[in-house]
């Protein structure tokens, strides 16, 4: 197994998973959610709220593993409601400039019933 990452500046795992894990050159972030680490809990209760949390989050678990959101490479996307799409699209494209391959779904339910989880395959820059 590769090499476990974590960082205080994004939720701990809420179960028996890392943040991320690099291997082979590769950082594989868990899904992230709109937990606010300084809080602990789900702050933002719109998808444009959530979906800037998430976006933090996965910059800081990126960050600590010596990638960066402009080193992605796939991401895969969660939503709660397809209607949301265009609004946390909107945003997602402000994060993530360099157009990584995406796949996106609506999904049934979401832990803490949150809006929003993204998920990031990126290239260790360090």
């Amino acid at each position: 197994m590769g090499k476990k990452v974590h960082t205080n500046n994004a939720p701990d795992a809420i179960g028996p998973y890392s943040q991320a894990i690099i291997s082979k050159g590769l950082v594989f972030t868990s899904g992230q959610i709109a937990i606010d680490p300084k809080v602990g809990d789900v702050t933002a209760d719109t998808i444009e709220g959530q979906t800037e949390q998430v976006m933090k989050n996965l910059k800081a678990v990126l960050e600590q593993a010596g990638a960066s959101l402009e080193s992605a490479v796939k991401t895969t996307c969660f939503l709660s409601d397809m209607a949301d799409f265009a609004a946390f699209n909107e945003i997602y494209g402000k994060y993530f400039t360099g157009k990584p391959a995406r796949s996106c779904v609506a999904v049934k339910q979401l832990p803490k019933n949150v809006l929003v989880e993204v998920e990031v395959i990126a290239e260790v820059i360090q």
